[in-house]
């Protein structure tokens, strides 16, 4: 996600996302950047769905207490994404404020954010500090790792503690980093195990990414910030023929599993390829977990909420959301509610943000 400006538009009004700029990788023989325990760190939002999926692969991946993270304000502001001041006391209770899972704790969704301003301050709750430097800015860990740099600030951020720069701003391949194996020796080892991308399924896990991204991850950007009608419809059309062949997968993957456990049994399988959780369900979940609490509104992607129209997606997101920790205790609502309809000034003038859905996500 950017600061200086919001999105980037071309001339018909179609949205146009940002090439990330940063693409080095960890691993033994890198020259530079090779596998350590406490020397790399994670800068997110928890409001970003690109950042969300590096967290997910943290916590499953069992990298909690190998990699640090410091999660910036929800409230991205003219000069960009911010942490909260710091201060010695602060510092002092970080120990009381910092999730492993998440960088701070995240609790269910507030009945009502009609009282918390743009510029709270709640340690912990709406962001944490930078640990490291004790910045007020992204922006500056930027011009730390390249004093020229001259693109928008996103997050997330991979950083290199230990020579001081940025070693990878693009999400899918950082948790394809944090997912190849090079910290598994200080992992914690009951989850280290788990490889969310087979070399036997590598070639499908890509197939299915790519039509998502462009489609879904990417679709409901190019739906909610374009600039002119037709656009607009052309590509929020787009998002929902997709999310039907979402529900199509899904369909045949339950019908299968319903046949060899029962119907209660196959809640628990149901993934997009196979009987298996893979980095195709890390990428999809920071979208439709989104849907219905933002981008139903605030991107007008409305011809359906997920849970009333796409009945097997709205299971696959409860099964991911309820029964594996690393994606319920990396989603925070209140930060994804409050960062995009208080941060799009052109999108929510008026900086209402909506109090449903009532509840963000259905038990299951």
């Amino acid at each position: 996600m950017s600061d200086t400006k919001k999105w980037a538009n071309a001339e018909d009004g179609s949205f146009k996302r940002q090439v990330s700029s940063f693409r080095e990788t960890i691993s033994p023989s890198h020259a530079i950047f090779k596998p350590a325990k406490g020397r790399y760190w994670l800068y997110v939002s928890l409001a970003c769905p690109w950042a969300h999926r590096t967290l997910i692969t943290r916590a499953l991946k069992g990298l909690t207490s190998v990699i640090g993270v410091s999660v910036v304000h929800w409230n991205m502001d003219a000069k960009g994404w911010r942490f909260l001041p710091y201060s010695a006391s602060s510092a002092d209770e970080l120990g009381d404020v910092y999730s492993p899972a998440s960088g701070i704790a995240c609790t269910p969704t507030s009945s009502s954010v009609s009282s918390v301003t743009n510029d709270s301050q709640r340690l912990g709750v709406d962001g944490t500090i930078e640990h490291n430097y004790h910045y007020n800015r992204l922006k500056e860990l930027y011009y730390k790792a390249h004093p020229n740099y001259n693109a928008r600030f996103t997050v997330p951020v991979l950083w290199d503690l230990e020579t001081q720069t940025i070693v990878n701003n693009e999400s899918s391949e950082i948790i394809r980093i944090l997912n190849s194996g090079v910290f598994d020796e200080f992992a914690d080892p009951e989850k280290n195990q788990l490889d969310l991308l087979p070399k036997e399924l590598e070639a499908q896990i890509d197939e299915i990414n790519s039509w998502v991204y462009n489609t879904i991850n990417n679709g409901v950007y190019k739906a909610g910030f374009a600039e002119s009608p037709q656009v607009y419809e052309k590509e929020v059309s787009s998002v929902f023929e997709h999310l039907q062949k979402v529900e199509h997968i899904l369909r045949i993957n339950y019908d299968t599993a319903v046949s060899k456990y029962g119907a209660e049994g196959a809640v628990s399988k149901l993934f997009l390829i196979n009987e298996q959780l893979t980095e195709a369900d890390v990428r999809l979940y920071p979208t439709i977990v989104r849907f219905d609490p933002v981008y139903v509104q605030h991107f007008k992607c409305n011809l359906s909420t997920i849970r009333d129209g796409f009945p097997m997606v709205d299971l696959w997101l409860r099964n991911l959301y309820w029964n594996i920790p690393a994606f319920r205790d990396t989603t925070n609502f209140d930060h994804i509610k409050l960062h995009y309809t208080r941060s799009h000034p052109r999108v929510n003038p008026l900086g209402i943000t909506p109090l449903g859905p009532v509840p963000a996500i259905l038990p299951l």
